[in-house]
């Protein structure tokens, strides 16, 4: 009773603050609110029909000039997904969560993701693009307004600024540097990480408290400090300390490792061994699975064994999973964190698992073979399609199976 009249408290204070009023139990089922014809109908179109005729036709050359990371029947979504991923960055680098509507900014989190997910896929140009737009608008203390304007002119509301932007934004920085041919991350990122990992040192004492409270992909407002935010900070710090090590700045690495170090065993301690969302409250949710590889060392059994209860306790009559076990009870399924568990899966040494919410995921497509955002109880799909996270997470989901793949025919082979 007291975590309902929370939650619908929650609600209230998220609608007078202008989020997304997603914890009211009563709000009508979402609808589907997109089709096959975004591409030319929605506020992403080309401007001019020189442009409409000529982008399909880029946008093949685009795809091939990279590589879909996939074989088999999941082919044809992993390579929709980089196509829509695609369709949904600008030429400024500036990357739509979804096509339309309050999904038509850039979202840190989001393009980190997509950054990662195009370096990956051979596209290195678009990555150090989508990452050059967040280093323009990088606020002047190193972290991110929770969302921007697709032209990068600011943020679209009063929304409060998101931590956990700056910690994906360094996580991102350092996958993409290890796709490079050379290793190196561009001279033009690296005020971006600086200023990044500035901010994270900041918001955590140098890794001697947990950062303050904010909003994380709930979008909902907050009152204490959720795993969803400190556990990015913490995978961003370790991955600068990688960027710094291997320029040879041993000092900023230390810096950065030790911060790292010290907000692992504080996020232990405050929210181990239950790992809910506010610690010791809050039940299960996503922000589980950023504890896991790739995010983190695969070295907390208590964290482990959490993030395989959440998929269990968060699992919606669809087949899908809701973001949180203690989110609303409407029965729908959401993509990103039924992907976010995917792609923790086959990074992790669990691709059984990770197979089955991709397959789950393939065939929970819309008509024209986009990712929605969330899928009905009676299995349709709803919200917008594509949503670039989902996308992304396919898509970096389908090149850890891969990898693995080659790895393991690579090994029979030479045996």
């Amino acid at each position: 009773m007291r975590r309902a009249v929370v939650g619908a408290l929650a609600a209230v204070v998220a609608a007078g603050c202008g989020l997304v009023p997603q914890l009211v139990d009563d709000d009508p089922l979402p609808v589907l609110r997109n089709d096959a014809g975004w591409r030319v109908r929605s506020v992403l179109a080309p401007a001019t029909l020189g442009d409409r005729l000529i982008d399909p036709v880029a946008e093949g050359v685009w795809l091939v000039d990279g590589r879909v990371p996939s074989a088999g029947a999941r082919t044809r979504v992993a390579a929709q997904a980089l196509r829509d991923l695609h369709a949904l960055t600008r030429p400024n680098g500036a990357v739509a969560a979804g096509p339309d509507g309050p999904w038509a900014y850039a979202w840190p989190r989001d393009s980190a993701f997509v950054a990662v997910a195009f370096a990956e896929t051979g596209h290195a140009a678009d990555a150090r693009r989508v990452l050059g737009f967040l280093a323009r608008v990088q606020l002047p203390d190193g972290g991110f307004e929770a969302r921007y304007r697709l032209d990068g002119s600011g943020p679209p509301d009063g929304r409060p600024r998101q931590s956990d932007g700056a910690g994906w934004v360094l996580w991102a920085l350092e996958r993409v540097r290890s796709a490079s041919a050379d290793r190196v991350l561009p001279s033009g990122l690296r005020g971006l990480r600086d200023r990044a990992f500035a901010f994270a040192l900041a918001q955590t004492d140098a890794g001697k408290r947990l950062p303050e409270v904010s909003p994380d992909y709930w979008e909902v407002s907050e009152r204490r400090v959720t795993l969803g935010t400190a556990a990015p900070l913490a995978a961003g710090l370790e991955g600068a300390s990688r960027m710094y090590a291997d320029e040879g700045d041993a000092t900023r690495a230390q810096q950065a490792a030790r911060a790292a170090s010290g907000l692992r065993r504080l996020i232990r301690s405050e929210f181990g061994p239950d790992y809910e969302r506010h610690g010791h409250s809050g039940g299960l949710d996503a922000g589980v699975a950023m504890l896991m590889p790739p995010f983190a060392a695969l070295d907390d059994d208590a964290a482990e064994r959490a993030w395989a209860r959440y998929p269990v306790l968060a699992l919606r009559s669809a087949g899908g999973l809701a973001p949180g076990v203690e989110w609303k009870s409407d029965g729908v399924s959401w993509t990103p964190e039924t992907a976010m568990v995917a792609y923790t899966a086959a990074a992790s040494g669990h691709p059984l698992e990770a197979e089955h919410w991709m397959t789950w995921l393939d065939r929970h497509c819309t008509t024209w073979g986009s990712l929605p955002e969330k899928v009905l109880p009676d299995g349709r799909p709803a919200g917008p399609a594509p949503l670039a996270w989902t996308a992304a997470l396919v898509v970096l989901t389908e090149s850890e199976l891969a990898a693995q793949r080659s790895g393991v025919d690579a090994s029979v082979s030479g045996g």
